[in-house]
C-alpha cells in the first residue's frame, strides 16, 4: 500500500498491518519461537536450529526487528538477538483488543 494510503487509517491499524505483515512468513514464527525458548542467541544458532541458510536467517531478523519485535545488541562481532519484551508486551495487548471486537463468529 502507498505512503499516501496508509495515513487513511489509524496508527493502531497501520501498526497491527505491520505486525502481521512480518509474522506473515512461516520462518520467522519459527525464529520468534525459538528466541522465546533461548531467550537470546546470534544468528548462527538459529541457522544451526532451523532448516534455512544464514542470509535468509539474517533477512528474517532484519524484518522482524524492524517492525520491533525482536532487537540485537551487538556483542564484539556478533549480534544477540532476543525477543524485546515491551514490544511483546505492545503487541499482546493490541491482539487483545483487536480479537475483543469480535462480537460473534458465524
Amino acid at each position: 500500500m502507498g505512503a499516501t494510503k496508509t495515513d487513511l487509517f489509524t496508527a493502531e491499524q497501520n501498526r497491527l498491518a505491520d505486525l502481521f505483515r512480518a509474522v506473515g512468513h512461516p520462518a520467522r514464527i519459527a525464529i520468534l519461537e525459538y528466541l522465546l525458548q533461548v531467550q537470546g542467541c546470534v544468528c548462527g544458532d538459529i541457522v544451526h536450529a532451523l532448516p534455512l541458510s544464514q542470509a535468509t536467517v539474517s533477512q528474517h531478523l532484519k524484518e522482524l526487528k524492524k517492525v520491533g519485535l525482536i532487537k540485537g545488541e551487538v556483542e564484539g562481532v556478533r549480534v544477540c538477538y532476543c525477543i524485546d519484551q515491551q514490544a511483546w508486551s505492545e503487541v499482546k495487548t493490541m491482539l487483545d483488543g483487536f480479537m475483543a471486537k469480535a462480537k460473534c463468529f458465524c
